[in-house]
């Protein structure tokens, strides 16, 4: 029998059975022992990084105060801004190009004594009857041009003889004769005022030299940032970490941090934000995670938050990891774990038991523990509720009323349908009614997904072409937990499994 542990806590009857806790505690101990054994920790970090970036309730400002905090930690600041500045080369090189505009004097450095910039930023070429010119070559001729008297003679050419502005004046084109290496060195060595001028930081300005030489700018910016704690690019920064949506900064940036650092960004996110979404309804594992966060309090290390997260919030992933056939000695551990959990005695009390004894624990370790008795009821409902027999077994030892549906698929979300207010009335409209929404859901993809779009694995719907069950073997109840207005149906059994096992 599997027990959903769902007896209302009486805490003032709870039979202090120090043997059955310490067993049960033991083998949750041991669970511990196999998924440890079984994720590899930098996978269990990358799960971390994926609920966080799914927190849904991030202001943004909230989020620009919190990476800018990171971004000013020692141990942390340099990798972070390498990681930010590669991001904003990707997504808004412009940004930064405005700050670069205003300082492009500094690329004087960046090309002299390196002909391949200069070939990659100042070359030019011609297709068909027009010229298409670089933005580098551009910049260099409307220079050249406007400020003839002071540099036309640094103007190199490919023919026997140069050409006068006059010419190049009424033909152009003529600035193709030029040989680009040699005029921009002879640039770099007496035309210093090309280099600071509007025509070159014009040509800067959107970013597109950043990557000629990424790593030579991310350099720079950071140097900008920490060495010279230039405002300007601290202003473009702060806009960028304010503008961008929370899941993609967390998904470029996460990765970089410490483990202490990534404690720190969980712990400050979940305790402005448990409270808040305590008001909300669990549409979102990811919000449950940062609830249960939020009331630990104190940590003891990272471990604790990542393996908390992959019972709770990665509990799909964790299940599918341990169902690969490689995992056949962790499953066949946890398959023995079940079994001498099944032996104990039941106890209806066990979770307010523990709770009562946190005393002993820190509070993550007593929601680490519930945390782990949680998935392995979760992964039992997976293994034995697998037809309509087992699943009105589980409602009936666990006290749960149910009426049998006529219905194979759940209510609408505004509430319970027509037919199931009516006391399953069978009348012509009614069942004219149902007959088009079969008709309809027929059309529809028989491949479903969770709310937080895992694969249904419990159900191993992972082809395309794999079918449903057919609906002859489904069937669908209304169950008592909310006046029966909540259906269930078989194939939509991972709901229930969801909800039993996070407290829904």
């Amino acid at each position: 029998m599997i027990d959903l542990l769902l007896t209302k806590p009486n805490w003032n009857d709870v039979v202090d059975d120090q043997d059955s806790i310490r067993s049960r505690m033991s083998l949750l101990t041991d669970l511990e022992t196999v998924i440890w054994s079984a994720v590899d920790r930098a996978e269990a970090r990358l799960w971390l990084c994926n609920t966080v970036a799914g927190f849904n309730c991030v202001t943004l400002l909230h989020q620009r105060d919190l990476f800018r905090a990171l971004l000013r930690t020692p141990r942390t600041k340099r990798d972070l801004a390498s990681q930010l500045l590669h991001f904003m080369f990707d997504t808004s090189p412009h940004k930064l190009g405005s700050v670069l505009a205003r300082r492009s004097h500094v690329l004087e450095k960046f090309f002299q004594g390196n002909p391949k910039r200069v070939l990659l930023w100042f070359s030019c070429s011609s297709s068909g009857g027009g010229l298409e010119q670089g933005k580098g070559f551009k910049a260099l001729s409307q220079f050249a041009f406007k400020n003839r008297d002071i540099c036309w003679e640094e103007l190199e050419w490919k023919g026997k003889h140069g050409q006068s502005p006059a010419v190049v004046a009424t033909k152009p084109h003529y600035f193709l004769d030029l040989d680009i290496q040699k005029t921009v060195e002879n640039f770099l060595e007496h035309v210093p005022e090309f280099w600071s001028s509007d025509e070159f930081a014009e040509s800067v300005k959107d970013g597109d030299i950043f990557f000629i030489d990424r790593s030579f700018f991310v350099q720079y910016f950071i140097d900008l940032m920490y060495k010279e704690e230039y405002k300007d690019i601290w202003d473009v920064v702060n806009e960028f970490l304010g503008q961008q949506p929370f899941s993609s900064l967390c998904g470029r940036l996460l990765i970089v941090l410490e483990d202490q650092d990534l404690c720190y960004l969980v712990e400050s996110l979940c305790e402005s934000l448990g409270p808040r979404m305590e008001l909300q309804q669990f549409n979102d594992i990811s919000n449950l995670f940062a609830i249960l966060v939020s009331k630990c309090g104190a940590y003891g290390s990272i471990d604790q938050l990542l393996l908390l997260n992959a019972v709770t919030a990665q509990r799909r992933q964790l299940l599918r990891l341990l169902r690969d056939e490689e995992a056949w000695e962790p499953q066949e551990k946890i398959n023995e774990i079940v079994s001498k959990m099944s032996a104990i005695p039941s106890n209806p009390n066990i979770l307010t038991t523990i709770l009562k004894n946190k005393y002993k624990m820190k509070t993550i370790e007593v929601i680490k523990y519930v945390g782990l008795l949680s998935w392995l009821l979760y992964y039992r409902l997976s293994r034995e509720c697998q037809n309509p027999e087992s699943w009105e077994s589980l409602f009936v030892n666990n006290q749960i009323g149910f009426r049998n549906s006529n219905k194979h698929t759940l209510p609408e979300r505004d509430g319970p349908s027509e037919e199931d207010c009516s006391g399953f009335d069978s009348s012509s409209s009614v069942r004219v009614k149902s007959r088009r929404k079969k008709k309809a859901r027929k059309k529809k993809r028989t491949y479903y997904r969770d709310e937080d779009g895992d694969d249904d694995e419990l159900l191993d719907y992972d082809s395309a072409s794999q079918k449903l069950v057919s609906l002859s073997n489904t069937r669908s109840w209304l169950l008592s937990t909310d006046g029966y207005s909540s259906g269930l149906s078989s194939i939509y059994q991972s709901t229930f499994i969801d909800s039993a096992c996070l407290g829904g």
